[in-house]
């Protein structure tokens, strides 16, 4: 997945803020601002690491935010790894009032992260054998989405869209509110004409009748095949017979998912990878 830089840098700003304010009072009313020490990233949970180069850059700007020297970081185990309860992750020393002031910020987006990227491992292995792709969804966290969508990459999965930008995804109430399949692809045609924007057309259908319209039309680049029965799924799949790229949607879980992908679909998109995660339990403690 491809990121700004600078627009990951400035959320964690944002994250810093929030936290630390006008300054950290309980670290800087109990330890000497000269103080030493030392930390590590203790593992307390099995699962698929995620958020290490992040927590990197969390440390960097809170470095910066506070004027402390930056802490030496030594990586052992990197984003991807599959870890066990009791591994250590990096161990990081320096400034002892800028650990402390790091510390939230680093275990609330790595085991966030770490939760979704071992869900989304765990998902992306039921059907890693079959020619379909699990896409994630913009079901994320306001101003977390990127984390997120970090985490499902390194997970396994597929980042589907960024946001509202990227692609042009007809729901069912963009089509509703333009009058139709018809209107609304014809709509959207139009607008990347006028334009000049280079963009996929995604188009949600909610029965068979409407990928028929859907194929009659023509002119997009995917049909969405949403909360299709699997009987309907496999005869949806068979009418495109290829023509477009399709893909399922709708309360695919782990215990849905390959039942879906066994239909023949291009990809599956699944809410779940995000908002159904549990956060993977770490800790940074002092040794």
């Amino acid at each position: 997945m491809e990121t700004n830089p600078h627009e990951l840098r400035n959320l964690i700003r944002l994250a810093l803020l929030e936290d630390i304010g006008d300054g950290d009072q309980s670290s800087l009313s109990s330890v000497p601002v000269s103080a030493t020490n030392r930390a590590h990233l203790l593992v307390k949970q099995d699962g698929v690491l995620a958020g290490v180069e992040v927590a990197k850059i969390i440390f960097e700007e809170a470095a910066a935010y506070s004027n402390h020297p930056p802490l030496k970081i030594n990586v052992l185990l990197f984003d991807g790894t599959y870890v066990k309860s009791g591994d250590i992750v990096f161990t990081v020393e320096g400034n002892a009032q800028l650990i402390l002031q790091s510390e939230r910020l680093v275990l609330n987006t790595m085991q966030r992260m770490s939760g979704i990227a071992t869900y989304a491992r765990q998902m992306a292995d039921l059907i890693k054998d079959l020619p379909v792709k699990l896409l994630d969804t913009r079901k994320t966290t306001p101003n977390f989405r990127l984390f997120e969508k970090m985490a499902v990459a390194i997970g396994g999965a597929v980042n589907h869209r960024m946001g509202l930008y990227d692609m042009i995804m007809l729901k069912d109430n963009h089509v509703d509110y333009a009058g139709g399949i018809k209107s609304a692809i014809i709509g959207a045609r139009r607008y990347l004409k006028d334009t000049g924007k280079d963009l996929k057309i995604e188009i949600e259908t909610r029965n068979l009748e409407e990928v028929e319209e859907v194929l009659r039309v023509g002119k997009v680049d995917i049909i969405m095949l949403d909360n299709f029965p699997l009987d309907k799924l496999r005869e949806a799949v068979k009418l495109i017979a290829g023509r477009f790229e399709t893909e399922a949607s709708g309360n695919i879980t782990e215990k849905t998912l390959r039942d879906v992908a066994l239909t023949g679909v291009d990809g599956i998109s699944s809410g779940a990878l995000t908002h159904q995660a549990r956060s993977l339990d770490l800790s940074l403690k002092a040794f």
